[in-house]
């Protein structure tokens, strides 16, 4: 994936985390309810993340998976989008196996 292309992306999606112009889904609120991962957590993620993958035809729109990591180095998966004036958290979670080798790579299928 190339990062150039990217990172005009991630930077807006970091200006409107910063500003706290977000919503959160009623899935990613449920997610990191199950999850104890705050708010603040989330916005943390964000601020340090880089983009795993993107799917700009997504079927409801533009959006990505980021990796960061909260104030406290948990890792974090944030898939949000990235075409709105407004950045929606469409889920949350820490990346663990079975799914998750480590932050950033998938276990195979």
């Amino acid at each position: 994936m190339d990062g150039s292309k990217l990172e005009p992306i991630l930077e807006e999606i970091r200006l409107l985390a910063a500003s706290e112009r977000v919503r959160i889904t009623q899935h990613a609120h449920q997610e990191m309810i199950e999850e104890a991962i705050r708010l603040d957590d989330v916005l943390e993620a964000i601020r340090t993340a880089e983009i795993l993958e993107s799917y700009p035809e997504h079927r409801r729109g533009p959006c990505c998976l980021l990796n960061g990591s909260a104030r406290t180095g948990r890792p974090l998966h944030i898939v949000c989008t990235t075409a709105r004036p407004l950045l929606i958290v469409i889920t949350v979670y820490e990346p663990k196996l079975p799914k998750w080798i480590s932050a950033t790579q998938r276990r195979p299928r």
